[in-house]
């Protein structure tokens, strides 16, 4: 069975043969507009017994819905992910997963995570947290290297560049 998510995040959330749970994320939306399909993509998937995270196609996004999915994937002591330290204002801010989630969580299962050179930022993010906490095994190409804040700046009327504003901290 598989349904249509495409303006939340998703490209597809389906049940594979074999009990397999199937995610392919497009990007991290904001939590404000992405965290209900969260839930119901997680409900949909919970009864499966493992799970594939597919990020090959995804370039990143919101830091905080990467800390709102990785929640899911832990109980509900809060887990710290990684930090991020940003040059304006000289701090770092934590990332955590939340206690609660609207959702299910899914423990105690496999996860993997697909990824590619077009897995970016954010993505990057999600994967690497995943592997270094020891939750999913990561499979696929090496990412694309862009697990940094940043924004584009104008250098004149034609050009705009990206400049990492900060930096990870894991």
């Amino acid at each position: 069975r598989e349904m249509n998510w495409m303006n939340h995040g998703f490209n597809k959330v389906e049940r594979l043969r074999g009990n397999i749970g199937y995610l392919e994320f497009r990007g991290f939306f904001d939590p404000e507009l992405g965290a209900e399909t969260v839930a119901a993509a997680m409900n949909f998937v919970s009864a499966t017994d493992a799970l594939i995270i597919d990020l090959r196609g995804n370039g990143g996004g919101s830091p905080e819905m990467v800390a709102l999915v990785c929640s899911y994937l832990f109980g509900a002591d809060p887990v710290h992910l990684n930090d991020l330290y940003w040059r304006e204002g000289n701090r770092t801010e934590e990332f955590w997963t939340r206690k609660e989630v609207a959702g299910k969580r899914y423990l105690n299962r496999d996860v993997y995570v697909l990824t590619s050179k077009r897995t970016f930022s954010g993505a990057e993010e999600f994967a690497y947290n995943l592997k270094n906490l020891k939750r999913a095994t990561i499979i696929g190409e090496t990412t694309g290297g862009g697990a940094h804040p940043g924004g584009g700046f104008r250098i004149n009327e034609h050009f705009n560049m990206f400049v990492p504003t900060g930096r990870a901290i894991s």
